[in-house]
């Protein structure tokens, strides 16, 4: 006998450790690899001291238009240029205690140069899904809040969401429990806790009567037919 018995079972064992190494390989990249984990969470740096949301949004309580003054009828979700920054960071316009050169003077200085704030994008969808259209999920009654979280409570903002395709299609399949009175989208406080008393079977508006709503409103803009 050339072999010892027990090496009748290695073609076994190997299949077995194989079979189960491509389970696991698999496993891996349905999860790791996908923007649940890779995307949620990012926050990349941002020029001078960056945009505090928490001070701005929330202490401050500046609506989300204020400084994204096209949401409401554009796909974009604009930047607010240096002017908009400017015009309340102008250096007679705040606190003298405050240490203002160390939080807003690079504000200062590319108003003094007219350039541009290079600010770093945080949501970017794939280019083959061009732009998430803000304008139509605002007039339905998205909020902000249910695809950028809490922004009113972020000292630097970064994705909450992972804006996969199977994420957006879970909420399109079943809409209801994410619309709330157009009017409120950017009242985050009171949208998180209507959502989350929604999820508990309670909340204060019906999202099925908004959604049906929707349906019963035919657009009246141009581009529903002409497009």
């Amino acid at each position: 006998m050339l072999f010892p018995k027990w090496t009748n079972a290695l073609p076994t064992v190997l299949a077995a450790a194989g079979m189960g190494g491509a389970v696991t390989t698999v496993g891996v990249v349905w999860y790791y690899f996908t923007p649940k984990f890779w995307e949620a969470g990012y926050m990349p740096d941002q020029p001078g001291a960056g945009f505090n949301h928490q001070i701005h949004a929330g202490k401050l309580g500046i609506d989300c238009r204020y400084c994204h003054t096209k949401v409401e009828e554009s796909p974009e979700a604009n930047v607010p240029n240096v002017a908009t920054c400017y015009g309340c960071h102008a250096e007679t316009l705040l606190d003298s205690t405050l240490p203002a050169e160390q939080k807003v003077g690079f504000v200062r200085e590319a108003w003094k140069n007219d350039a541009s704030i290079e600010w770093r994008r945080i949501h970017k969808l794939p280019d083959y899904v061009r732009n998430f259209p803000h304008h139509v999920h605002v007039k339905a009654g998205v909020s902000c809040y249910s695809c950028h979280g809490q922004i009113m409570g972020m000292p630097e903002v970064f994705q909450s969401q992972p804006l996969s395709m199977g994420w957006c299609l879970e909420c399109h399949r079943n809409p209801a429990p994410a619309l709330v009175p157009p009017d409120h989208v950017t009242q985050l406080v009171w949208v998180e806790q209507e959502l989350k008393e929604r999820a508990k079977g309670g909340g204060s508006v019906d999202g099925k009567a908004l959604l049906e709503s929707i349906r019963r409103a035919p657009p009246e803009n141009c581009g529903a037919c002409h497009h």
